[in-house]
């Protein structure tokens, strides 16, 4: 019988109020069920956010590096629980457990990381231009936050948000993908554990219709964390603007690599292997389009389509595997339309635009790792998020045309130049239009301390990861203490014909 999942509110696991369920299946054997989870809906919202509000009163009073050291003890729990928490997360979204370990990785970083913030959530003071008068300003907490996550980092990114908004000072309601609630619930299973207060977080499964609307549609909700696609991005974006309350967006992209003939070229392979077909494809940094200077444009793809055929699927718990399944048969279903897409539009399959059917692949939601060639700029496949194990090569002459081409998207996440022309890498850094930028690196890699996030339609300005997510989950307040004694008037007083 499948293991039962509860919401976790107030403290206390609960079923949903209408006693609605969900199953949550295995990607790669979609006979197997992870588990049962609740189907809740706006009554439960409810009640969770009503527990983060009465905890956020206490929670907001412990001191922020108290409240770092529960950090602490979680970073150690996952530690202990990390080859578990892996294998649990491949189970049930199909990434191999090389990667699931990353991201639980990840996740433990980030906790550490976040610990030693409540040491150092730094205010001002600077001087008053009147005499016997102080300034400052300084750090507060904002109240509830709600925190919408994905499927594809159902560790690392719920980390990201959950752990800064605590040590901050504040309370969380929080909402994860229904593809991945199982590494949720560990997630708050170890929080719990660890020693976070009742209410503090609480954690609410469900759709995003039900659950997530109702969090960000909310009076009570402070400030909300979403990271998912640009289409809900925007949907959020509008439903929190009738409260006037704060939002962080990281959305889509479509990320670039590019390789100029100096390059190391096993380097730049390698790079494109792992950045486009790492996760299946499926992360907001893939390396969806790769543009290669029309010099070494044949001979790469030559020797690429050969590596790329190497690859092996399979179940991501087997050793060996390099590639995991679609997350579920909509993803898969996707994948292919675009692969159809791209050959009404006249690029070429050189590798992979099928859904195998041999074997145990024929059990879970396959493709296999594509590559077209004869893209164009303005083809679909070279515009649109894909979200697949899908590879559009595109042909340019010069770092600036290459420049240009990767620039030519609505999203402006991550990017990355293979050369070993300094002139040419810090052109690229300075013209290309994206939140990350990596030399000699692939698109994926985003390392914990540092700011993630992306410009034009993959956000909307704020950052996660490293010190600036702290400013997102903390309000600033001024403050001026005048021990003068007597009425000072800052801009009268102070500067009188």
């Amino acid at each position: 019988m499948a293991k039962k999942f509860q919401n976790y509110v107030d403290g206390k696991w609960v079923d949903a109020i209408s006693g609605k369920t969900f199953e949550n299946r295995n990607p790669a054997n979609w006979d197997e069920v992870v588990g049962t989870f609740p189907k809740s809906g706006k009554d439960d919202v409810e009640v969770a956010i009503r527990a983060a509000r009465r905890a956020f009163e206490e929670w907001r009073l412990v001191p922020a590096p108290k409240r770092g050291d529960i950090l602490k003890k979680v970073g150690d729990l996952m530690v202990e629980k990390k080859e578990e928490l892996a294998k649990q997360m491949t189970r049930e979204m199909g990434k191999v457990l090389a990667e699931t370990r990353g991201d639980v990785q990840e996740g433990i970083d980030t906790a550490y990381y976040a610990a030693s913030e409540g040491r150092r959530l730094f205010g001002h003071t600077v001087p008053s231009e009147l005499p016997n008068k102080f300034n400052m300003a300084m750090r507060v907490p904002i109240g509830v936050a709600g925190i919408i996550t994905p499927w594809n980092f159902p560790m690392a990114i719920p980390t990201w948000k959950i752990f800064p908004a605590l040590v901050c000072g504040n309370t969380v309601v929080f909402k994860p993908a229904s593809d991945t609630p199982a590494t949720a619930t560990a997630l708050v299973e170890i929080l719990a554990e660890a020693g976070v207060p009742p209410g503090v977080v609480n954690i609410v499964h469900g759709g995003g219709g039900e659950v997530g609307n109702a969090i960000v549609g909310h009076d009570e909700v402070d400030l909300v964390s979403f990271t998912g696609s640009t289409m809900v991005g925007k949907k959020i974006s509008e439903m929190a603007s009738a409260t006037l309350k704060r939002v962080s967006l990281e959305l889509g992209g479509k990320n670039a690599q590019m390789v100029m003939p100096d390059a190391n070229m096993e380097l730049a392979l390698d790079g494109v292997l792992w950045g486009a077909f790492g996760t299946t494809g499926q992360r907001c940094t893939a390396t969806s389009r790769l543009l290669l200077h029309e010099k070494i444009h044949d001979t790469f793809v030559a020797e690429l389509v050969k590596r790329v055929e190497a690859l092996k699927l399979g179940d991501g718990l087997k050793p060996g595997i390099d590639v995991g399944p679609c997350v579920n048969e909509s993803q898969q279903q996707t994948v292919q339309s675009y692969v159809d897409i791209g050959l009404q539009q006249g690029a070429k399959v050189v590798a992979g635009g099928r859904i195998p059917k041999d074997g145990d692949l024929a059990r879970g939601w396959f493709y296999r790792p594509t590559v077209f060639t004869g893209v164009q700029p303005d083809h679909r496949i070279a515009k649109e998020e894909i979200f697949g194990p899908v590879l559009s090569v595109i042909k340019f002459r010069t770092l600036e045309e290459g420049i240009r081409i990767l620039n030519d998207t609505i999203y402006g996440l991550s990017s990355s130049l293979y050369t070993t022309n300094i002139n040419d890498a810090y052109t690229a850094i300075r013209d290309i239009k994206a939140g990350i930028t990596y030399i000699n690196a692939p698109t994926i890699g985003a390392e914990a301390h540092m700011p993630f996030g992306g410009v034009k339609q993959t956000g909307n300005g704020h950052r996660e990861g490293g010190w600036t997510v702290y400013d997102f989950f903390s309000e600033w307040k001024t403050v001026y203490v005048d021990y003068s004694g007597g009425l000072q008037r800052a801009q009268i007083d102070n500067y009188q014909d």
